[in-house]
């Protein structure tokens, strides 16, 4: 007696299990989770595999996806603690790791999180040995560094999310006090994504229009309108949301998202994302640090040389300084 599907469908060819637009997630918290739902939804992938080490967050969250797959255009979700689940991905995205903690610093989570990479990462390359890996896990410009060295990947497939999230938050900020839409306010958030971060108000503007040009002390304690307020929001930001929620996931999620699109469809958009800034603005050691770079499918492919005032770049050095000094300590 032939089964119903038997009856039911009759095969021509066999079909092709190789999927080409891959992504892994690895960590299924809050972060992992709104990376997860935003992929789908943009319809990035054609497969979307988990990876966690707790066994039943992981099958609940997995069956939870795989529950809506009719309003899903992605048709493979899967999961498992085995990292062979991740083999032939085109992107890993990598949140797993301790939790930030109300008040702590990115920087004080780093020796925990170090040692997490360092069970994760040799088995995601050898799975998928021509991946990029996006890394999300905090504090992240130390960790991609870290991460790099762990994978022995060239650095532009390694690439921190940065100060993607950071310059988002600073545009919708800017937009807020002009009444405009956050995608006409242009601004960017270099440097370290987290409290040494570095506003480049020279180049702030709307429609072409040079704020500092309206307003010459822009961002400076002279400026009577205030405006280097809007950057101090920026930096706490994420405090007071984790303050106010106890984790950070939805904003992040989107801005992971946006990267991921740019690097699976080979847009080649500009974002500010942490990589190796050896040999800019007169940096001398290995250390990952957000600048302006064209992402596609190989990764970070080129950097924009932004031409710094001599205060934005004090400050860049300050930023790669304030890691380094967590940096040269680390033990892995």
């Amino acid at each position: 007696m032939s089964s119903v599907k038997e009856q039911l469908i009759e095969n021509l060819v066999a079909e092709d299990k190789v999927s080409r637009r891959k992504i892994t997630i690895v960590g299924v918290g809050s972060v992992g989770m709104a990376c997860a739902i935003t992929v789908l939804l943009k319809d990035l992938t054609d497969e979307l595999a988990l990876v966690d080490v707790a066994a039943d967050k992981l099958k609940g969250e997995t069956m939870d996806l795989q529950h809506g797959s009719l309003f899903l255009s992605t048709s493979k979700i899967v999961s498992g603690k085995d990292y062979k689940i991740s083999e032939n991905s085109k992107l890993v995205i990598i949140t797993a790791g301790a939790r930030q903690q109300e008040g702590e610093s990115r920087l004080a989570l780093v020796q925990r999180n170090v040692n997490i990479m360092k069970s994760i990462i040799p088995p995601i390359v050898q799975h998928s040995p021509d991946c990029k890996m996006l890394i999300v896990s905090n504090p992240v410009d130390i960790l991609t560094y870290v991460v790099w060295k762990i994978s022995g990947l060239p650095a532009t497939r390694v690439i921190g999310s940065g100060c993607n999230l950071d310059s988002a938050r600073f545009r919708y900020l800017i937009g807020e006090k002009l009444g405009i839409h956050s995608a006409s306010c242009h601004g960017w958030i270099i440097g370290e994504h987290g409290d040494s971060s570095v506003p480049l108000w020279s180049g702030v503007n709307v429609a072409g229009v040079p704020l500092k040009s309206l307003n010459p002390d822009l961002g400076t304690d002279s400026d009577k309108e205030q405006w280097k307020t809007v950057h101090k929001q920026v930096v706490e930001s994420a405090y007071e949301v984790i303050k106010l929620k106890g984790y950070t996931s939805w904003a992040i999620g989107l801005s992971v998202t946006n990267l991921a699109e740019s690097i699976l469809k080979n847009l080649r958009k500009v974002h500010p994302v942490s990589t190796l800034v050896k040999g800019l603005y007169g940096i001398k050691e290995e250390i990952f640090l957000s600048v302006p770079c064209i992402l596609g499918q190989n990764g970070v492919s080129d950097i924009i040389k932004v031409n710094l005032n001599s205060q934005e770049e004090t400050l860049f050095k300050k930023s790669a300084d304030t890691l380094w000094n967590v940096q040269k300590d680390l033990k892995f």
